[in-house]
C-alpha cells in the first residue's frame, strides 16, 4: 500500500531541507510525494483573488514562476540521486492560501502526512515557527504534521519524546503515526511526564496503563521531571539525550494551543534542532 506524502514548499532553504527530511524517513516505503506550491500575488488572498483573474497577466506571472520552480525542484531530486524506486512525485501548483491549498489537497488526495519546514523565506530568525506553520499544525486537523528546522539532522529518528501529563485519555488511532513511525524507524518512545505532584492520581494512573497497553511491539519507557515548566523540561530533555523528534497530541484549546505561539519560542529556546510532529485530538477534528 503506497502512502502519500504533502510536502508544502515556497522553494526556500527549509522547505528544500524538510523535503529532504520526507525521501529520508520514508525511503523504505511506496510513497507517492505531491509536492505543493500555492502562490498569491499578495500576502492578502482576498486581494490577491481580486488582483489574480486566470488569465490576467499577474496570475499567468506568478503561475509560471510557480511551475518553474516546482520543475526545478523535481529537478535537483533527480540530478542529487535522491531518486528511490519506491517513491514517486507530483507536482501541484495553485492559487490559494497555503493552508487552504494544504487542507484541499489533503482531502483530494487522502494524504496522511504534511512534512514541511519551520519558517519560509521570510520566517524570522528569532523565532523557531513561522506563521504558516503554526496555521497547519491548528487549522489542519484531520491531518498530521511534521515540521522540520533547517538545521536538524537528516537522519532517521531513533528517540522519539512524547510528553504528557496523563490528564486526558488518548485513543489508540491518534498515536498510530507515532507508532508507525517508531515501528518504521526502530526507534524508542521516550514518555516524559513533567509532575508538580509526585503521586499520579487515579485518572492519571489509568491513562498510563492505556499507553503501556497502546505502546506494546515498539520500544518504550517513562520518564519523569520535575521544578521545572512543560517548555523548559523538554528542552533539558531533548537535549541532554539527544533525542531526535518530540510528538504531541494537539489538544485543540487545551496544552497544544499555547505550545505553539509565543511561550513555546521563549522557553524552548531559538535553536530547536529536532523534527516536531503534532498529531491531533480526534474529539476535536475540527
Amino acid at each position: 500500500m503506497r502512502r502519500n506524502i504533502l510536502l508544502p514548499t515556497d522553494f526556500s532553504k527549509n522547505a528544500w531541507h524538510a523535503l529532504r527530511y520526507a525521501l529520508e524517513l520514508y525511503q523504505k516505503d511506496h510513497c507517492n510525494f505531491y509536492i505543493l506550491n500555492a502562490f498569491s500575488a499578495t500576502h492578502n488572498i482576498l486581494e490577491s483573488f481580486i488582483s489574480m483573474e486566470p488569465g490576467s497577466e499577474m496570475y499567468e506571472t506568478e503561475r509560471l514562476d510557480s511551475e518553474n520552480g516546482l520543475a526545478k525542484v523535481l529537478d535537483v531530486i533527480s540530478l542529487n540521486e535522491y531518486e528511490n524506486a519506491k517513491h514517486s512525485f507530483k507536482t501541484i501548483s495553485t492559487c490559494n492560501s497555503v493552508v487552504q491549498a494544504i487542507q484541499n489537497i489533503v482531502e483530494e488526495k487522502g494524504i496522511e502526512m504534511i512534512v514541511m519546514g519551520t519558517k519560509g523565506k521570510t520566517g524570522s530568525r528569532k523565532k523557531i515557527f513561522g506563521t504558516v506553520s503554526i496555521d497547519v499544525m491548528e487549522k489542519v486537523r484531520h491531518c498530521s504534521v511534521i515540521v522540520v528546522p533547517e538545521i536538524a539532522n537528516i537522519a532517521l529518528p531513533k528517540e522519539i519524546v512524547f510528553p504528557t501529563g496523563y490528564k486526558t485519555p488518548f485513543k489508540r488511532r491518534e498515536l498510530n503515526h507515532l507508532i508507525d513511525l517508531a515501528r518504521t524507524c526502530n526507534a524508542s518512545i521516550r514518555v516524559l511526564h513533567v509532575f508538580t505532584h509526585k503521586k499520579l492520581n487515579k485518572e492519571q494512573h489509568n491513562n498510563k496503563k492505556k499507553l503501556e497497553a497502546y505502546f506494546e511491539g515498539v520500544r518504550f519507557s517513562f520518564h519523569t521531571l520535575s521544578h521545572m515548566n512543560i517548555f523548559t523540561a523538554i528542552n533539558c530533555f531533548v537535549q541532554s539525550r539527544n533525542s531526535d523528534m518530540v510528538a504531541f497530541i494537539n489538544k485543540k484549546h487545551l496544552l497544544f494551543g499555547s505550545l505553539l505561539t509565543h511561550p513555546l519560542v521563549k522557553e524552548i529556546g531559538y535553536h530547536t534542532k529536532v523534527p516536531l510532529l503534532a498529531m491531533h485530538d480526534l474529539r476535536n477534528k475540527y
